[in-house]
């Protein structure tokens, strides 16, 4: 009887032990996305209430920071998943923008009207929270700049990474049924390819200079997102329907087009990539993350060091009097 208390504890220690092993492992799997920031290191949130920050402005910023916060600790799986539905829902663009091309009449109205079908792919992207690589030049961007260590960069990187990747599968996809699926007809194939040279008829340097432009463009539109409320949508088709009559590229959008001209046979391989896909991720990256989030964060940033330092001399005040 002695002998058997003295194995039940062991047997007991084990069972226990057991699942904290798991719960451990699960936490450093998880500790290896999680973002260094200030608030993670105290244990409190991120302060996005506008009456307890400097300005509107700062409410926005850390609305946006807290999102991108979540976006880069969240797993890489379910990264890749939501970013090829995202490049799938991007041929919309393409499909709608086509069928009004070969039904409208050449002039000034089509051009105006077949353009609307330009934000359609990006209205199904955002209202339903999927990942575009061109929103996170912003929103995944801020927590980094907040505290740029290796460890947020890397952490940056693999989103970057995983979204590109997924979107560019998707869109490769979408092209691809687009030419073999029975779905459209003559006029509209047609409409696809002449969209798509219109495209291709850019240099490196406009590609790179246009997609600066809708860079900076989507950007803002993520900017103006968590003021916009009920406005969402209008705001989602106005700020797209710019790029769309601009005729501005951009990584996603454009992936379509070049890759139906690639499995259509006009276009060798190596044209996806240049002089279209390097210059056009070049241009937005540079217009969503080194102009647009790098000015919006630097006004930020000293407004919330201003902030601090009043709300530490009006607290140091506060306990001076007491102590009085």
């Amino acid at each position: 009887m002695h002998q058997k208390h003295e194995k039940n504890p062991v047997v007991l220690q084990q069972n226990d032990n057991s699942p904290r092993r798991d719960d451990e492992l699960s936490h450093a799997g998880s500790k290896d996305h999680e973002v260094e920031s200030q608030e993670n290191e105290e244990g409190t949130d991120i302060e996005v209430e506008e009456e307890n920050l400097p300005s509107p402005a700062a409410a926005v910023h850390e609305e946006i920071r807290q999102e991108g916060e979540k976006e880069l600790e969240r797993d890489s799986l379910a990264l890749g998943w939501s970013a090829l539905e995202a490049g799938l829902s991007m041929g919309a663009s393409l499909m709608a923008k086509g069928i009004f091309h070969a039904r409208l009449p050449e002039g000034a109205i089509g051009f105006f009207v077949e353009n609307l079908g330009y934000t359609i792919g990006f209205v199904i992207v955002i209202m339903a929270r999927q990942q575009l690589f061109t929103e996170n030049t912003l929103t995944a961007v801020l927590p980094f700049m907040h505290k740029p260590t290796r460890h947020n960069f890397a952490i940056l990187m693999r989103l970057w990474g995983v979204v590109l990747v997924g979107n560019l599968i998707g869109t490769a996809l979408m092209a691809f049924a687009f030419i073999h699926l029975p779905v459209f007809d003559s006029a509209t194939r047609a409409a696809f390819v002449t969209l798509s040279q219109k495209v291709m008829a850019n240099t490196p340097g406009e590609m790179f200079c246009n997609a600066i432009i809708s860079g900076w463009i989507i950007a803002s539109l993520v900017w103006m997102m968590p003021s916009a409320k009920h406005n969402k949508l209008l705001i989602i088709i106005l700020m797209t329907y710019l790029m769309g009559i601009g005729n501005l590229t951009h990584i996603v959008v454009g992936s379509v087009e070049i890759l139906y001209l690639v499995f259509n046979g006009n276009i060798p391989w190596w044209q996806f990539f240049y002089p279209f896909a390097l210059p056009t991720l070049a241009g937005n990256i540079v217009g969503g993350t080194f102009i647009f989030a790098l000015i919006s964060h630097a006004q930020i940033r000293n407004d919330l060091s201003h902030h601090r330092r009043t709300s530490a001399a009006s607290g140091n005040k506060t306990a001076s009097a007491k102590q009085d």
